[in-house]
């Protein structure tokens, strides 16, 4: 597959209906070196993934029984939102930890829900047995390729709005995120890889050889949850020999709040969770090492505003 001709089709695609969405560069978080940051959490719906779901609907026929998707509830919200916009029925499945501020931005999008005890891995579940009753479009939250290209735009982007960094650094769930990084980067720029150290399906496969099932928990499994890396993302990564660190909860909730203090952006823990590689140290620059971190995620809870 041509990676750089999908991801330039996809931005083209969804122009007219996503956010360009504002970078900084050299800011001062009180950390050993200066980063440039990339503010996605400031895209429809809180996070990055409108391009993936924008991508997906306006590249392949919407059927009458509509849409359905299993999410933490990021992906949920952006499809809900993205079908509302394009005039489609959606229904979205979320487990019960994805919370409530996110669960009621699912429900002001006008799409039905589905609240399923556990996890992301038992909504998709409940949302194949939809899929599979109804005859309506499954709209994979990360291992798919019209989602991974998608989210694919947002380092295309950035490399347009003059990005000058070395090295970048994006956390991973279920990895359509960094996906779409490495398809578009191919190796120009180190992308390092954030996982929290109760949700890393990514470095278990790395370790593995394989994807395997991994246990999920912490302060950001809702956004970051997934038991399992996506084949795309495992493949891409295997390709590029990924660098992948893990971090602890507190570096993250550290980062949450560093992120808001020094720059007043109200992130949820997934969104700040790259932030934390630096905090951590989980990720050392070395001297004169250019450091970018993608903040991708901003519907914490409690949403402050419910």
């Amino acid at each position: 597959m041509n990676w750089t001709s999908e991801i330039k089709a996809a931005h083209q695609r969804i122009l007219p209906y996503i956010r360009r969405t504002p970078t900084l560069t050299g800011i001062d978080l009180g950390l050993p070196l200066p980063v440039d940051v990339k503010l996605e959490h400031l895209q429809h719906t809180g996070s990055f993934k409108a391009r993936g779901a924008f991508n997906t609907l306006l590249s392949c026929d919407v059927p009458e029984a509509g849409l359905v998707a299993a999410s933490g509830g990021n992906h949920g919200a952006a499809v809900a939102y993205a079908a509302q916009r394009l005039g489609h029925r959606a229904h979205i499945f979320v487990p019960e930890l994805a919370g409530a501020s996110k669960i009621e931005l699912i429900k002001r999008s006008g799409a039905a829900l589905s609240v399923v005890p556990g996890a992301y891995a038992d909504a998709f579940g409940a949302a194949q047995a939809h899929e599979a009753e109804t005859g309506a479009m499954q709209i994979h939250a990360y291992d798919a390729v019209p989602t991974v290209v998608g989210q694919g735009s947002v380092m295309r982007e950035w490399e347009e709005q003059g990005l000058e960094a070395d090295t970048v650094l994006i956390a991973v769930g279920g990895g359509g995120l960094v996906a779409g990084a490495m398809a578009w980067l191919q190796g120009r720029r180190k992308i390092v890889a954030v996982e929290p150290e109760t949700c890393c399906a990514l470095q278990a496969a790395t370790r593995a050889g394989t994807p395997v099932d991994v246990d999920v928990s912490g302060i950001a499994a809702n956004a970051l949850g997934a038991r399992r890396i996506g084949q795309i993302c495992f493949g891409l990564a295997t390709e590029q020999t990924l660098e992948t660190v893990t971090v602890p909860d507190s570096a993250i909730a550290a980062a949450q709040t560093l992120l808001w203090q020094n720059m007043r952006q109200l992130v949820e823990p997934g969104g700040a969770t790259a932030l934390a590689a630096l905090i951590s140290g989980g990720y050392t620059p070395a001297k004169g090492e250019k450091v970018a971190v993608l903040i991708c995620g901003a519907n914490p809870a409690p949403d402050p505003f419910l």
